[in-house]
């Protein structure tokens, strides 16, 4: 049985336009649901207008302020699939933990890529 989402259907700026309201819609949930994302916003705020007053080139500029939308990015998938794990089941699985770890170790490393990427730059 095939059970696709009616709004698969849309094309053009229809479904352009829902997608946006879509999106913004899982900024605000990720925002007032999540303090990971909402400290990684609020960290984003003071580094990507920091990374674009810094006296570096473009493509410095551009992998200091990548490094940290990248792991905004990552938070978004993370909390999706916390979210997609929970509504599943809240009993503990072996198979649930190990998404949720991978997950979080993801977001781990994104954030060591922050670390790296501005502590190179900055320490040239």
């Amino acid at each position: 049985m095939n059970q696709e989402s009616p709004f698969k259907g849309q094309t053009g700026l229809k479904r352009v336009w829902n997608a946006l309201f879509y999106s913004i819609d899982g900024l605000r949930a990720a925002y007032r649901g999540e303090a990971a994302f909402r400290q990684l916003s609020w960290m984003a705020l003071v580094l990507v207008p920091l990374a674009l007053w810094l006296d570096v080139g473009r493509q410095e500029k551009a992998l200091l302020i990548g490094s940290v939308l990248l792991s905004l990015i990552i938070e978004l998938l993370n909390s999706a699939i916390e979210a997609a794990i929970d509504r599943i089941s809240l009993e503990r699985h072996e198979l649930s933990k190990r998404a949720k770890d991978m997950g979080s170790a993801a977001q781990l490393v994104g954030l060591v890529s922050i670390g790296s990427v501005w502590s190179l730059i900055l320490l040239k």
